[in-house]
């Protein structure tokens, strides 16, 4: 969604939305689980637990860290990578706001 777009709706749908996109994609939850169990991991070890390549993991790492939920450090050739906590307490909250509406209608309408 470009920019121009985001402005006719809510800072939080915009926030949440951000969050949402960000673990829309199995591989994504796959390597956040990993860092939220591991608290911390270096790149290569990604690779090796899930069955893609460097360059994929590389490219969800990216979209992980673009909406702020992973932080990455350089350790000499590696990036360790692992959870922004201030980030995902937000999105925690933002997401939680969302899950919390009102029950859907339970009739039979659809």
């Amino acid at each position: 969604m470009g920019a121009s777009k985001t402005t006719a709706f809510t800072q939080a749908d915009v926030t949440v939305a951000k969050y949402a996109k960000a673990l829309a994609h199995p591989a994504r939850i796959a390597i956040f689980r990993l860092l939220l169990e591991r608290r911390s991991c270096i790149c290569g070890d990604i690779v090796e637990e899930l069955p893609l390549s460097q360059s994929t993991v590389s490219q969800h790492l990216k979209e992980l860290k673009a909406a702020g939920l992973i932080k990455g450090d350089i350790e000499g050739k590696k990036v360790c990578y692992c959870i922004d906590a201030q980030e995902w307490k937000q999105a925690q909250q933002a997401l939680a706001v969302l899950f919390a509406g009102d029950e859907p209608c339970h009739t039979s309408c659809c």
